[in-house]
């Protein structure tokens, strides 16, 4: 039998906290002046440190620590005015030093928490901790060899832990979504999870929803989209549901998951806890901040999107949902504040900006499509009636790939609406004629049917026609 996890009814209940690795938007890395440009030539990047090279010594990157305060403030979290850097001791071919540099003991951050909203219901998601560290290089494996690229080894991260307080694989999506809405539009990170700057573990477990006693977790590893944590999600609870239902244990592991089947599957049992000799690091004097230093980050914060969607819908007369969309990234924020207040047409610049620029921006959100001043143009025109809907998509389309000014593309390609009922009426004859059955329908009474004339009058004049004048006289032309 298949349990659906969402269902109150349901006898189980998923149990699940995320652990997410954010990349800091810095230049250099956090102990070292190498690049963390991305997609550079493998091992271009790297340097006597970096690599843990015998004598280096590590130098705190201070834009990292601004990073990482910023995700503090805009989660809500206690920002601890004294933290300390640790070193997380095991051995991989990715980690050249053969520790990680992290916070163990006393992060930057701890507490907090992460809104979302899941089929309309807000909830606050509680947060452990925020705490800052390197991160490991990257494994390529081609047949039978494997290679490392160090470029990503010491690229700062932020990671973030949540409290296990998720119970769906929708709010775990919704936590997320929000997680990196939240971190791209204040600048801390670009989130780009294709590229490896937002990745995330899930750990999961189950247990009976009338019992207080959790089951046992499993961790599932290196999850690159919020679709897949999703799917992995779905299926590993519907695992352990299994597993429980035919009276098995579930044994604490970790897992990954498989994209094509979309399933997860067995790693390594995790048969007693890991001891990495956490000690404190020696090279790396503790991070001091004053009250001064933090109101100093606050002040140059900008707004969290939440705040600044209600300054738009406040604004502009926009409905939170589509404010939601306006606020995806900062610089879709300001491109449309930059088209709204070109044009006195607030009205239509909303429509216009989410059904027709907001599909083209694309994810990364860089750049205009269409300049202020011709959006503001195109505006115009619909806004005085000098164009109907059709023609103003049209014209922004046109004009963001010719540059020229809509109202000249508007005349140029006649595109001008027909508002002269004499011009308008040899389109009303022959469209009354060719819709004989719309005709007889609506002297039958269905006056819907005259829709269909109107249909045919808008594609005769290659919807140039006022609909509503078009309507009107269709009217007075059956009425005869």
């Amino acid at each position: 039998m298949k349990y659906n996890i969402k269902d109150k009814s349901c006898p189980y209940e998923a149990v699940i906290g995320l652990e997410v690795h954010v990349e800091l938007k810095t230049e250099s890395k956090i102990f070292c002046s190498c690049s963390t440009r991305f997609g550079d030539e493998p091992n271009a990047n790297v340097c006597p440190t970096c690599l843990g090279m015998p004598g280096t010594l590590p130098v705190l990157n201070r834009r990292a620590v601004d990073l990482a305060l910023m995700c503090g403030l805009a989660f809500g979290c206690m920002i601890n005015r004294e933290s300390h850097f640790d070193r997380k001791n095991y051995y991989y071919p990715d980690l050249p030093k053969g520790y990680q540099i992290t916070q163990y003991e006393v992060p930057i951050c701890e507490g907090g928490f992460v809104p979302i909203t899941v089929d309309g219901e807000e909830r606050l998601i509680e947060l452990t901790r925020i705490h800052i560290e390197e991160d490991a290089g990257k494994l390529i494996h081609r047949g039978d060899k494997t290679l490392v690229n160090y470029n990503r080894a010491g690229v700062p991260l932020c990671e973030i832990v949540s409290e296990p307080d998720m119970h769906t694989p929708d709010e775990a999506k919704a936590y997320l979504e929000s997680l990196r809405r939240i971190l791209s539009y204040i600048g801390v990170s670009d989130c780009k999870m294709n590229e490896g700057s937002l990745r995330c573990d899930v750990n999961v477990s189950v247990k009976r929803r009338d019992s207080d006693v959790l089951g046992v977790k499993c961790e599932i590893k290196n999850l690159n989209s919020i679709n897949y944590v999703g799917k992995a999600l779905e299926d590993e609870i519907d695992r352990q549901i299994s597993v429980l239902e035919s009276g098995g244990e579930i044994r604490s592991e970790t897992r990954r998951f498989n994209e094509s089947g979309g399933k997860t599957e067995h790693m390594r049992y995790k048969e007693t806890a890991l001891d990495y000799r956490y000690f404190a690091e020696p090279n790396i004097p503790p991070i001091y901040l004053t009250n001064a230093y933090i109101d100093s980050i606050k002040r140059r914060m900008p707004k969290l999107p939440d705040a600044t969607a209600e300054d738009i819908c406040e604004k502009y007369g926009v409905k939170w949902d589509d404010a939601v969309l306006l606020t995806s990234s900062r610089s879709i924020t300001e491109y449309f504040i930059a088209c709204a207040e070109a044009t006195e047409f607030k009205t239509q610049c909303v429509n216009l900006f989410i059904s027709e620029i907001l599909p083209v921006l694309g994810e990364d959100a860089k750049g205009q499509y269409i300049t202020p001043e011709n959006m503001a143009e195109v505006c115009g025109v619909f806004g005085r009636g000098e164009v109907v809907s059709g023609a103003a998509k049209k014209l922004i389309h046109m004009s963001a790939e010719s540059g020229d000014s809509p109202a000249l593309i508007a005349r140029r390609e006649n595109m001008l609406k027909i508002t002269d009922a004499a011009e308008l009426m040899p389109y009303i004859h022959s469209s009354v004629v060719a819709c004989e059955k719309a005709v007889a329908d609506y002297k039958k009474g269905k006056l819907t049917a005259i829709k269909q004339i109107v249909g045919a009058v808008m594609k005769s004049t290659g919807g140039r026609a006022d609909p509503v004048l078009a309507e009107k006289m269709i009217e007075d032309e059956l009425k005869k």
